[in-house]
């Protein structure tokens, strides 16, 4: 049986569930099938995390700015665990970890991986620049880019992984081969993100696709800024583009191994978030160009379906309820 909960804590929840149902997307149609306390805890640790991202993407403030600022609040946020806090999302945070044993150590590295662009010197990211030549004359940018798949894979543990792991301790599970397989997942879904995400990457400075990679594919970063400028995609790009895609879908095979292991209530949700993130992946691989043109998705009527599936898989395991 759930906890009594305060009115303050009961508003604290329902306010990250705003942010979650606002911003969360795929992650959000999961939510909606897991029972009421399990979602209530992924709405807070979401909020929790999309606070730090975007403290971490405010560009509004300088590097230097955002740092400062992200420095603040995960000060506020470890204070908040031993004086109490007014603050919604640390209040509901606080009290998720504390119901689920999520340790302190893991949600700082959940918010260390929104920070990693924006420290000076990151073990394994480049720093390059490229002059083209443009309409305009020449053209100097930067680009921040990974070096080897080993250095991106560190990033994506980081990033989502670690959310991975937060996760399983809400969906529950008791054997601890949950942990590997969460994380590789992870590993799936960060890919399927840079993937989708490649043009606007590129346009922040910023490149994913690492060079090791781009080596075996016969590309360069002067062959992707091309690319995501809509003048030419080589080949090699959809070569480069096809590497990572494979290695993609061989992460999600331990999805079909993870689900089995949680909890019976939150079998179906991790069903929900795995199929919409293989079918993005899918409908990537279809077309890979694709993904320097537009923002490949897929369709809410879909997404909405697989919802379906989903609360229909879960009331069953619930007894109906």
């Amino acid at each position: 049986m759930m906890e009594q909960r305060s009115p303050e804590l009961v508003a604290a929840y329902a306010a990250c569930r705003e942010i979650a149902k606002r911003e969360a997307k795929n992650f959000y149609y999961a939510f909606r099938v897991l029972p009421q306390h399990k979602s209530d805890a992924m709405c807070a640790v979401y909020a929790f995390m999309r606070k730090a991202d975007d403290l971490a993407d405010d560009e509004r403030l300088s590097i230097a700015q955002r740092r400062e600022a992200m420095a603040r609040w995960t000060a506020e946020w470890r204070d908040s665990r031993s004086t109490g806090t007014s603050d919604p999302t640390f209040l509901a945070v606080n009290d998720t970890q504390r119901r689920f044993g999520i340790s302190d150590e893991l949600l700082a590295e959940l918010v260390r991986g929104t920070t990693l662009d924006l420290e000076e010197h990151v073990p394994g990211v480049a720093q390059i620049a490229l002059t083209t030549l443009t309409a305009q004359g020449r053209t100097t940018e930067k680009f921040q880019v990974y070096e080897r798949f080993v250095d991106l894979y560190r990033y994506c543990y980081l990033v989502a992984s670690v959310v991975g792991l937060v996760c399983i301790r809400i969906f529950g599970y008791k054997d601890a081969r949950a942990e590997k397989l969460a994380e590789h997942v992870g590993i799936a879904f960060q890919l399927t993100n840079i993937l989708r995400d490649v043009k606007e990457d590129a346009e922040r400075g910023r490149i994913y696709l690492p060079l090791d990679d781009m080596a075996v594919a016969g590309g360069d970063t002067e062959a992707l800024a091309l690319a995501t400028r809509g003048v030419q995609v080589s080949p090699e790009m959809i070569s480069l583009l096809r590497r990572e895609i494979k290695r993609a879908q061989v992460y999600y095979l331990d999805a079909d191994q993870l689900v089995p292991l949680l909890d019976k209530d939150s079998q179906a949700a991790m069903r929900v978030l795995v199929t919409i993130y293989r079918e993005l992946l899918e409908r990537i691989a279809a077309d890979p160009a694709a993904v320097f043109r537009t923002r490949v998705s897929v369709p809410t009527a879909r997404k909405l379906a697989i919802l379906g599936l989903g609360t229909v898989a879960s009331l069953r395991a619930r007894g109906g309820r």
